[in-house]
């Protein structure tokens, strides 16, 4: 009974948060989910990375640990995905780069924070910075076509990262004043992700949902047992191979549907995936929470 009472409390929040977005566009009120997303990807989520590294004090080796695990894990799932594609005769533009990335940004770093605290969310953020990597090179390029370099190196969450390391790793801290203006500026990032995620749900319309939910499940096994796999090789400890686990555990990232309709893949079909994996994770997400806690 205590288990399932602190994982109703961890995950009660976040789909809450995200029940509000949903109803304020049902009843009609205006939403501007363009300004509201660049303003947390721009200076409200950065603001957060930075913090959270320059004030944590995870011992290095553990940092490594699941930087190296996370590369692995998300390495095994590209090529997992690409060939499943394949398999299936499924439109490779549509469909890998969704099966691939997470959304470990609105749901993943709320979820780490209220599982396993603040270390929980600074191991999210180092998970969340290599899938947005590899999300806005390689991701990119599967839905478009392209390479993407130079738009990850204007990409605000990535100097947030790097630099947030440098100033862990040497022990660095900006002065009070600024500390607590990053530190209000940031809180704004995790509330905002998840009423904006409940919002971009609200107006997708799917369709082949029959499909969706096919993908969804296999989607959501398969990154299991990846994390699962690559947390229990390199032995990382309770909290960082629960985070891991969590985040590569993610439904379909919203940010997925936005990229296939900006390139012109099949926007449609990835709003399929994004609702049913979203949906599917309102039940899964506990179960795996009650396993790693």
């Amino acid at each position: 009974m205590n288990l399932t009472v602190t994982v109703l409390q961890i995950v009660a929040p976040v789909f809450l948060l995200a029940s509000i977005g949903f109803v304020w566009v049902r009843v009609g009120l205006e939403y501007r989910i363009q300004f509201v997303t660049q303003l947390a990807m721009t200076l409200s989520l950065p603001c957060l990375i930075f913090v959270s590294l320059m004030q944590t004090r995870i011992a290095p080796e553990a940092l490594t640990a699941l930087s190296l695990a996370s590369v692995m894990a998300y390495a095994v799932i590209s090529l997992a995905f690409v060939a499943l594609v394949r398999l299936l005769r499924l439109e490779g533009r549509t469909y890998t780069a969704p099966l691939i990335f997470g959304n470990t940004g609105n749901l993943g770093l709320p979820l780490a924070l209220f599982a396993f605290g603040d270390v929980g969310l600074s191991y999210a953020i180092i998970v969340f910075a290599i899938m947005a990597l590899w999300s806005y090179t390689y991701g990119i390029w599967l839905v478009a076509g392209t390479g993407s370099f130079g738009r990850v190196l204007r990409e605000p969450l990535v100097w947030a990262t790097v630099l947030g390391a440098l100033f862990m790793w040497q022990g660095w801290e900006t002065p009070d004043f600024l500390t607590n203006t990053l530190e209000l500026v940031g809180q704004m990032a995790i509330p905002m992700m998840l009423i904006t995620l409940g919002v971009a749900v609200a107006r997708l319309s799917a369709k082949g949902m029959l499909r969706a939910v096919g993908l969804s499940f296999v989607k959501l096994l398969l990154c299991v047992a990846v994390a699962w796999g690559v947390g229990t090789v390199f032995e990382l400890d309770r909290i960082a191979f629960g985070v891991l686990v969590l985040q590569v555990a993610t439904p379909v990232a919203v940010t997925s549907y936005l990229i296939a309709e900006k390139y012109g893949a099949d926007a449609p079909s990835v709003a399929g995936l994004v609702v049913a994996s979203t949906l599917m994770s309102v039940a899964a997400l506990p179960v795996i929470l009650a396993f790693v806690l």
